[in-house]
Order: structure tokens, then C-alpha cells, then sequence
């Protein structure tokens, strides 16, 4: 919502001096949140004046065109010490070329002179054009920024301004005005007005308000106005659509007047768009008070006005012109033909007021936030009606909002108000709240003073009166939020200030800090990032396909998942039971925008339910559950073990002068699992293992010594990532955390450093072509003993020389001692004691 400052003045007393910022500054105190500050001055500047037309020539030009050669006084005569800008003719007096066809000799208008500068960026210079130099520029609406009219200048006589000539015209259009943007919540509806604003603004200073709804003087109907009959069948619904109706009649408007410049600045500095009179006028009440507004063209309307809900198979034109079928749900504005509009969402079309309309009927209804809120999202039609009707408007304001409308239509329309009057139902019981004594003081932990509580609701416009056990409270009608005495309670607290609570900072106990698995997280997060990883956070909400791909490694396997009873989207209305698919959904998301070389990774939960899920009921509020209850609702509750992933595709460095990146293959999503187990302390077993969503022959499982499978890495499948827009060759990982967090040991022991040399042989052995190499290289660490420090496989061949159906291995082995130099003898005989626990299990036969 955006206030303009001057607007706000009318109703509060907002220093001259305060800036938008100023403003916003009291309104955060209360509550309110600020969002921007605008100001038309921020793009339009420099000399614009008042001028007056002195004579008018009208040239036809050669390509069809008329252009009018005009002089215009913007200096009064005699006054040569107003010369101020440069560009402006000595006598005064400027001639310029102008395409607009709407004023005469004598209109005073708005004159942009040399130097100035219009919204756009629009810079005004004199220029030779059409065989004359136009030196500035005589101004529209539209090119003032203030109004969409583009086909006619400004002419100020002609909207009741007699200005003095040279005058400030920025001044006199209200564009040196600021406005101050802030955010409504939802329970603050009445703030989507320049009433509600003002009454905020005013408990935040303490300083008075006016109201502007209670300036309005309603007069008496001398009879009944249009008829108007609510048929909406409150009793199938949880609330009737409409409870009240009023209607007014204006005649023998003038549709084509123009907007005037004040409502226009106004208008468009609050953010709206000026459209005609007509429709702006409805707009400015709207905004002033905040009851939505809806004109109709009184001569196009048959018979009686009908609220009720639609009839099945029932359609409608609405202003933005398009047809749409409409839904039994919604409640409607219907006459003898049908629906002519979407009840406090827009109206229909054959109703729409024009230039030619010169009768006004005039709605100001109250509606309910269901039904509006039901028909808004069925048509997906926001409109400033609807947002305002959908979170709940002031009931009681309907007939002053109306009155408001006809007095700018008397006023700027030249139209003349008809003394009858519609009222139609009945106006909604406001609710009445009981405050014990001292309430406020227990729950907020502050001692409230009896005058401070009872001022406090008072101000806020609720009746109060004194009863035996503390307050009986009355809310107004404008705040449709308070229902219970905690609100009322909320309302004591954001008015007197929540700066009235004292700051005091618990203090930790002493002996305590992180759990032994947050630590365990931390380094492991830490030490990805320190490895060039980059973290990311995805959504665990995943499709029922996600789940099957991920959540087991075998196609075709049942995956049980938690579906989610209210999902954002439809398509994503699982959680998730693996942490890929929304790190693979990050990674396609970043390669569309350009990035070719990737390294992220993710931990976070995942859901993992079991037998039982959920309960058969949820227990009641005010009162602690029994144990057993408790038990029961854990036991509802998925499996959520933390796990930690990885997605690596491109390179892992960028190109540079004698550097040679190196693609990411199997081998880097495998280096980054064992990463994780090294900075736990814990030494994953690999093995070949398989997975529906990862490469065949390219995927590695990985398991802890006691032969637990705790993830999985390699490369991803080539028709996954077909499917998903990802890179061929993308490589992933998964990892159980909650198990390497287990397994790990509390205090991680650094092998201790021989400093006695070490003594390295190497070994081929020739086994059978499936024989996994991995297998191999464990049977060795096993057979070589306790000197062996490590083994790795280096070279795996096949080829001329061996046989078909077998491939040779090539292991490196370091032995060392830690306490003496080891012979060439102790590291061969530990050698052979390796080569023969390898050909005993695999047969394998050393080339």
C-alpha cells in the first residue's frame, strides 16, 4: 500500500517537514512493515510552468498531419526579473509546435521549458521541427506521468484553475508529494486505506486522528433507491456472500470530463492507474476509506439487481474482456438478463460505465472473505476489490463511501445526486470480547495499567465497558480480526510498544555446546566447502517417479513415501526419501543458465516411513497429552535420517596457462565420499555395486567394515540425465550421515609418523575378466599383514599377452615398520603372503 504524504495529511498530523522515510519510521512501531519510498520528483525536474496560450496558427503539413504553431506566455508581462531558465525568450513568451488539438487561444497550460527532464528520461530541449524552433514543450498527462491521456494536453482553465502564469505547475499537480510503500499483512486489512494508515499513524505518535468517514454527512433518503434483492442461500454455505447492499443513483453525469490533476497525482503516486473520471473517482474512495466501489451504467441495467450465486453452466463477460464460465460457488450481481458481475472481484462489461454514461448506480456492498476469496482463485482474477474484500472490510462504511462518490460525481461530473437510497440486508453483529482483570499482564509478562488497557482499546476504536470479572469489549467494525481476548491482549501490547519488553539474555549453562553430531556435521559441511564444493538447499518435496528412481536401488522395488496432504504443486506432493533429486533438480536449474562446470553438494533429512504413519487422531488443545498418546503419535512419525549428497559435472578447474582441467568422472564422486569418511575418521569400504539411477559398471557401493551400506557413488544414468537436461558424464553421490556419525569414533586418533624408511614393490596379478578389483585389493591388505601401510591399484590391463576372459592387475604396496628399518626380505615375504591369499581366493597368478 502506498500512502502519499499529502493525502495523509488530511487525516493525521504529519509534520510538514516528515519525509516518506519519516513516516514509515512511526509506522514500523506499530507494526507495520516498510517496503519503498516514491517520489515523482525522482524523475521529472527542471523548469515546468504554468503557460497561457497568446495565439494558435494551424499549418497542415505534407504527410497528413495538422500541427498548431503556438506562442505561450510563461513569463507574466513586465515581470523580466522572473527570467530565470535558461531558453526562455526574452520577451517571454515561447514559441512551440504542438500535435494536440484540444485547447485554444487564452487556455492556460502546463509548459515543459528547456532543461526540463520527463519521466522516461525524457529530456526537453529547443529543436527545429515542421520549419520552426520549438523551444519546449506543452505537456499531457501521460508525459507528465500522472494519467494515461495522451491525445490532449493539460488544459488547466478548463478543470477550474486560474493559476498565475510563470507559476510553479509541478506545485500546483501535487508532484513534489512523496509516498511511503509499506506491506499489510493479512490481519491488518483496514490498513489498505488512507483512513486506516492515518488511524495507525496516530497511535504511533500519539497524536489525534480524524476520521474521514465520519465527515460525511449521510442525508436522509426521501425514498427507496434501485431496487436491489439479496436470493444468496446462506444456509449451503458456511457464510451468506452478501449481508449488506447499498446503492445510490447519480444523473446527468459528464463521463468526459477529465480527471483532475490532484486526484490524478494522487492516484497514480498511490499506484494506481488513472482511467477516466469515472472510474478514478471510484478508485480514490476506494482508497480513502477502503470500501471497494463498483459503478454501473445505470440506463444499461434490466430490472432489479439480484445477489446470488451462479447457476450451473452460467457465464460472463467481465471488463477485462474475456468470458468466463463461472462456478455455482460464486456469489454474483445479477438483473433481468443474468450475472453482470463477480461480486467484489470485477464487473461485466455490458454494465460499463464510458463517456457516454450519464446515469451512475453507484455499489458499496459487503461481502464475504470466503466466497470472494473462492471466486479470485477459481478465476485467478486479483483485483484491488477482491484483495481488499477477501481479508475483510468495514462494514458500517458502506453508506459514507457511497455518499463520498456522489458528492465527486456532484463535484467533478457535474452530475446531480437523486435523494432515494438502497440498504439491503442486515449488517454483521461485531464481536464481543471478555478481558478478565490482569489478563494482558499474565500473558505478556508486563504490568499493563488498568488506564493503559482501557485507553489502549479504546483508541483503537472498540467500545469498553467495565464488568465484575475486568472488561467487556466491543470490537470495531473495521477490525474483523479481533475474535478472542488474545488478540485483544495483542493489540495492548503493539499499541503500548513492544519496546516495554525488557531485554533479558538467558544464560547458557555451563558444560554445554554442540552435540557430538552437530560437530560431526559441521566439519564434514566445512571440509566439503574447503574442497570447493558448493552448498546448496533444495526442497524435499519430490514426485512419486523421484522417489521410485532414487529411493531404491532396484527398478521396479516399492518405495514407501509420505505423500503430503496439502502440497504446493500437484506434480511434487511427496517428501523425499533421497537427498538427489533436489540437488539434480539445482544443478539443471544452474547448467540452463550457463554454468559448465559444477561441484555442489547438500545435507539435509530425508523421510523414511514405517509400518505406521500418522495416528488415528490428534489429541486436544488446552491440556497435556498422557504418555501413551505421545508414544503414539512418535510412533507415527517417518524415519528422518540425515543424509549427505553430491552432483559434480564439467570440470574441476577452469582452463589457464600450463593448466589442464581435469573432467569430473566416477572417480571424483567416489573421492568426495571418501572425503566425508576421512574427515570422520571412518574408511568406506568400495565395492561394485548397481542402481537404477546411476551408470551400470560405473557405480561403486560403499559400505563401513562391519559390512553396513551406508551410500552409494558413480556416474549418473546416461538416459536420467537425458531426461533431466543434464551434462553426459554427471556424477553423484548419497551418503547416510546419521550411520557415519554412529560408526565414527568419539575422538579421531592420527596414525602415528614412522620415521623409518619405507619400502614399496609392486605386484600383477592376471584373474578372471568379472573379478572386481576391489575385492583384490582388500584380499591383499588382508593377506600382507601388519607391515603392509598401504595398497593401491594402479594400472589394469588387457591385451596382447594375456589370455581371453582375464585381465591383469597392477597393485603398489608400502610396507613399513615403525620401529626398525625393514629388509628387502620382511617386505617380499609379506609380498608373497599377499600374492598367496590372492590366488587362493581368485586364482589369481602372479604375470
Amino acid at each position: 500500500m502506498r500512502i502519499p504524504l499529502s493525502w495523509l495529511r488530511e487525516y493525521a498530523q504529519v509534520p510538514a517537514d516528515a519525509t516518506a522515510e519519516d513516516v514509515m519510521a512511526d509506522l514500523v512501531r506499530v507494526g507495520l512493515e516498510e517496503e519503498d519510498v516514491h517520489r515523482p520528483t525522482d524523475s521529472i525536474s527542471g523548469p515546468i510552468v504554468v503557460g497561457r496560450v497568446e495565439s494558435l496558427v494551424k499549418e497542415p503539413q505534407t504527410n497528413g498531419k495538422t500541427i498548431n504553431w503556438c506562442h505561450v506566455r510563461v513569463v507574466p508581462e513586465g515581470a523580466t526579473q522572473k527570467l530565470t531558465h535558461e531558453g526562455i525568450d526574452p520577451s517571454g513568451v515561447q514559441g512551440i509546435v504542438c500535435g494536440a488539438h484540444n485547447f485554444v487561444e487564452g487556455d492556460k497550460v502546463v509548459v515543459t521549458l528547456p532543461g526540463a527532464v520527463l519521466p522516461g528520461d525524457f529530456a526537453i530541449s529547443a529543436r527545429k521541427t515542421y520549419g520552426h524552433l520549438s523551444a519546449g514543450m506543452i505537456a499531457s498527462s501521460r508525459e507528465l506521468g500522472i494519467g494515461d491521456d495522451h491525445d490532449g494536453i493539460i488544459v488547466l482553465s478548463r478543470l477550474g484553475l486560474d493559476p498565475e502564469i510563470g507559476s510553479d505547475a509541478l506545485e500546483l499537480l501535487g508532484l513534489y508529494d512523496q509516498a511511503a510503500e509499506i506491506n499489510v499483512t493479512p490481519d491488518r486489512s483496514y490498513c489498505f486505506s488512507i483512513r486506516g494508515v492515518a488511524r495507525e499513524y496516530a497511535h504511533a505518535t500519539h497524536t489525534p486522528f480524524t476520521d474521514p468517514a465520519a465527515d460525511i454527512i449521510v442525508p436522509a433518503a426521501t425514498g427507496p433507491g434501485y431496487p436491489v434483492r439479496i436470493a444468496d442461500d446462506a444456509g449451503a454455505y458456511a457464510s451468506p456472500g452478501c449481508d449488506r447492499f447499498v446503492a445510490r443513483k447519480v444523473t446527468g453525469v459528464d463521463a468526459s470530463k477529465p480527471t483532475p490533476p490532484w486526484m490524478a497525482s494522487r492516484l497514480t503516486l498511490a499506484g494506481m492507474r488513472t482511467i477516466s473520471l469515472i472510474v478514478d473517482i471510484s478508485n480514490y474512495v476506494m482508497l480513502e476509506l477502503g470500501q471497494p466501489l463498483h459503478f454501473y451504467d445505470a440506463d444499461d441495467l434490466r430490472g432489479d439487481i439480484v445477489v446470488r450465486r451462479a447457476a450451473a453452466g452460467e457465464s460472463l463477460k467481465t471488463l477485462d474482456d474475456k468470458q468466463r464460465t463461472l462456478d455455482p460457488q460464486d456469489v454474483v450481481i445479477a438483473d433481468d438478463r443474468g450475472a453482470i458481475g463477480i461480486a467484489g472481484v470485477m464487473g461485466g462489461a455490458e454494465t460499463e460505465v464510458s463517456t457516454s454514461t450519464s446515469t451512475v448506480l453507484i455499489e458499496a456492498a459487503h461481502f464475504s472473505p470466503v466466497a470472494i476469496a473462492g471466486s479470485r482463485r477459481r478465476h485467478k482474477l486479483p483485483s484491488e476489490a477482491s484483495k481488499r474484500f477477501e481479508r475483510g472490510v468495514d462494514w458500517e462504511v458502506a453508506d459514507e463511501a457511497a455518499q463520498r462518490a456522489v458528492e465527486l460525481l456532484v463535484d467533478l461530473a457535474g452530475g446531480t445526486a437523486e435523494n432515494t437510497a438502497t440498504d439491503e440486508g442486515t449488517r454483521p453483529e461485531p464481536s464481543v470480547i471478555d478481558l478478565p482483570e490482569g489478563f494482558a499482564s499474565r500473558l505478556m509478562g508486563i504490568d499493563y495499567t488498568p488506564e493503559q488497557v482501557t485507553g489502549t482499546l479504546t483508541d483503537l476504536g472498540a467500545t469498553v465497558e467495565q464488568t465484575a470479572d475486568g472488561l467487556r469489549v466491543t470490537a470495531p467494525s473495521w477490525r474483523p480480526d479481533l475474535r478472542i481476548r488474545e488478540d485483544l491482549v495483542e493489540e495492548i501490547a503493539r499499541l503500548v510498544g513492544y519496546e516495554q519488553f525488557p531485554s533479558t539474555l538467558p544464560v547458557a549453562p555451563p558444560g554445554r555446546g554442540l552435540t557430538r553430531t552437530q560437530q560431526q556435521r559441521r566439519r564434514v559441511l566445512q571440509g566439503l566447502a574447503d574442497a570447493g564444493l558448493t552448498e546448496v538447499l533444495s526442497y524435499p518435496f519430490v514426485s512419486a517417479v523421484q522417489n521410485q528412481t532414487f529411493g531404491t536401488a532396484t527398478a521396479g522395488a516399492e518405495v514407501a513415501a509420505v505423500k503430503l496432504a496439502n502440497p504446493l504443486s500437484a506434480e511434487f506432493g511427496f517428501l523425499r526419501t533421497s537427498i538427489l533429486p533436489g540437488l539434480l533438480e539445482t544443478a539443471r536449474r544452474n547448467h540452463s543458465r550457463g554454468f559448465r562446470d559444477l561441484a555442489l553438494y547438500e545435507a539435509g533429512l530425508v523421510y523414511l516411513p514405517g509400518e505406521t504413519l500418522g495416528s488415528p487422531s490428534i489429541p486436544p488443545l488446552g491440556e497435556r497429552p498422557a504418555d501413551e498418546v505421545l508414544d503414539a503419535l512418535d510412533a507415527g512419525l517417518p524415519k528422518q535420517p540425515q543424509h549427505i549428497g553430491a552432483v559434480l559435472f564439467g570440470n574441476d578447474s577452469a582452463p589457464g596457462v600450463g593448466v589442464e582441467p581435469r573432467p569430473y568422472d566416477w572417480a571424483s564422486a567416489l573421492d568426495v565420499a571418501r572425503l566425508v569418511g576421512d574427515i570422520l575418521g571412518i574408511e568406506l569400504v568400495v565395492t561394485q555395486g548397481t542402481h537404477q539411477a546411476f551408470h551400470p559398471g560405473r557405480t561403486a557401493q560403499l559400505s563401513l567394515r562391519t559390512g553396513e551400506y551406508v551410500g552409494v557413488a558413480g556416474e549418473l544414468h546416461p538416459q536420467l540425465l537425458a531426461a533431466s537436461d543434464l551434462p553426459a558424464r554427471t556424477v553423484a553421490m548419497e551418503l547416510d550421515a546419521d550411520s557415519l556419525f554412529e560408526a565414527a569414533a568419539d575422538l579421531v586418533v592420527a596414525r602415528s609418523i614412522s620415521t623409518y624408511p619405507l619400502s614399496t614393490q609392486d605386484v600383477a596379478l592376471v584373474v578372471d575378466h568379472d573379478v572386481v578389483a576391489g575385492d583384490v585389493l582388500e584380499t591383499l591388505r588382508l593377506g600382507a599383514g601388519e607391515l603392509l601401510e598401504d595398497v593401491a591399484l594402479f594400472d589394469v590391463y588387457q591385451g596382447p599377452g594375456i589370455e581371453e576372459g582375464k585381465k591383469s592387475l597392477a597393485f603398489g604396496l608400502r610396507f613399513r615398520a615403525d620401529d626398525r628399518t625393514l629388509t628387502a626380505d620382511e617386505a617380499s615375504a609379506s609380498r608373497s603372503a599377499a600374492v598367496a591369499a590372492a590366488a587362493e581366493k581368485f586364482g589369481a597368478v602372479q604375470r
